[in-house]
């Protein structure tokens, strides 16, 4: 197998470390060959807080992929996500010069460049610059203006910024294992790449990937992005609730989380009860089945409405025609999708990563759906598609400001 046709994935999330190994087909399709994992320790609200730490997970991931994949990895396509990540739309304009009226390469890139021409702040640096529509003198809807005849080319983008330190810690904490960053790709962008269909983002689809510390979103409305960003909230804020309201250990909160609980409240018989069985320094306990659902449906239903009212500062959620779409670790809670329905008034779907060969076990767990998500964005960087949503950034990540 050649090296080239190699490509990894990294997630450095709050809850785990995730590392996938997939290979390139000569058809387009990927392969998954491995997926390595770490518990996340020294990382909180999807941010780097303690780097020798994190760093060591990392490693500790990185080395489990490459026992499970039998490849000895090189180089990495790293998520990243945070509070601090932040969004835009916004419209380049250039005029092609007078010595030629036809629209070629090098007036796309102009374009770009003019779409990026705003004011962010001093400590931000750019992430994703995604076409969303070209205008060829007035003309909408042009799917790709080279070759086009005309005198005056526009064009819509979605601009994706961060603060510039934060992504370079992501980037150091890789480079001193020593691996080589082929890209930083903001998480959700990567999640839907394997999320969605082509035709569930024609007809306009949200993507929600809720995580441990973070709910990551993206939207897309006829084919293009129109919004995304980040929410500093995610499954740890639900098992810790869990755990001060019934005053239980974390780690027992998580696990009654995930087995036990659910979003939606009215299901159970009246004064059902889970018994949780004593343990090392804990005395065991019986608790009330509607008490633990209403916990997690109340915090989860404010991550919705939360998440709700920032998309609604935009008129784009009007128009997702195929609805939301939920990945991530709390993508696994009994009855989110019911509760996403409920919140957004609109059909909702627990969602993993698709079409994708090899580890069966792999891309059908959400929890993997970013790491994955990577491959599958690299792929089509690799190829040097045109497709919508994967057009570079010009030059390298840090140089501009």
């Amino acid at each position: 197998m050649a090296s080239n046709d190699l490509v990894v994935g990294l997630e450095i999330g709050t809850s785990k470390i995730c590392v996938v190994v997939g290979e390139g087909r000569p058809d387009g399709t990927l392969r998954i060959l491995g997926v390595g994992q770490a518990p996340s320790r020294g990382v909180r609200k999807g941010e780097i807080v303690d780097f020798e730490t994190a760093m060591k997970c990392v490693h500790e991931a990185v080395v489990d992929a490459e026992q499970k994949s039998d490849v000895m990895i090189r180089s990495i396509y790293v998520s990243v996500a945070g509070g601090h990540i932040q969004s835009f739309n916004n419209r380049g304009c250039v005029m092609v010069p007078e010595d030629r009226d036809e629209i070629d390469e090098q007036d796309i890139e102009d374009v770009k460049v003019s779409a990026r021409e705003v004011s962010i702040p001093a400590s931000n640096a750019f992430l994703h610059s995604i076409i969303q529509h070209y205008h060829v003198d007035g003309q909408d809807g042009v799917l790709n203006p080279v070759g086009m005849l005309g005198e005056k080319l526009e064009a819509d983008f979605h601009i994706i910024h961060g603060v510039r330190n934060r992504i370079q810690n992501t980037i150091r904490c890789v480079k001193e294992l020593p691996l080589e960053v082929e890209d930083v790709v903001f998480s959700a962008l990567a999640s839907a790449q394997v999320v969605l269909t082509q035709h569930q983002k024609n007809l306009g689809a949200l993507v929600v990937d809720m995580g441990g510390g973070t709910t990551d979103y993206i939207l897309y409305v006829d084919g293009a992005v129109k919004q995304s960003g980040v929410l500093g909230i995610g499954g740890d804020h639900v098992t810790n609730d869990i755990s001060m309201a019934l005053r239980i250990p974390m780690a027992r909160a998580e696990k009654l989380k995930l087995e036990e609980g659910s979003c939606v409240l009215g299901n159970c018989l009246p004064g059902e009860t889970i018994l949780l069985k004593d343990d090392s320094g804990f005395a065991g306990k019986e608790i009330e089945r509607e008490t633990l659902n209403t916990i997690i449906n109340l915090r989860v239903r404010e991550i919705f409405e939360l998440l709700k009212r920032k998309l609604e500062a935009e008129p784009f959620i009007n128009y997702i025609g195929a609805g939301v779409f939920i990945t991530g670790g709390c993508s696994l809670l009994d009855g989110i999708e019911h509760l996403a329905g409920e919140s957004f008034e609109m059909p909702a779907h627990a969602a993993h990563a698709q079409t994708i060969a090899g580890l069966t076990s792999a891309f059908e767990n959400p929890q993997f759906s970013t790491a994955i998500g990577l491959i599958k964005y690299a792929q089509a960087v690799q190829a040097e598609r045109p497709a919508r949503g994967f057009r570079r950034l010009i030059g390298k990540f840090f140089s501009y400001g």
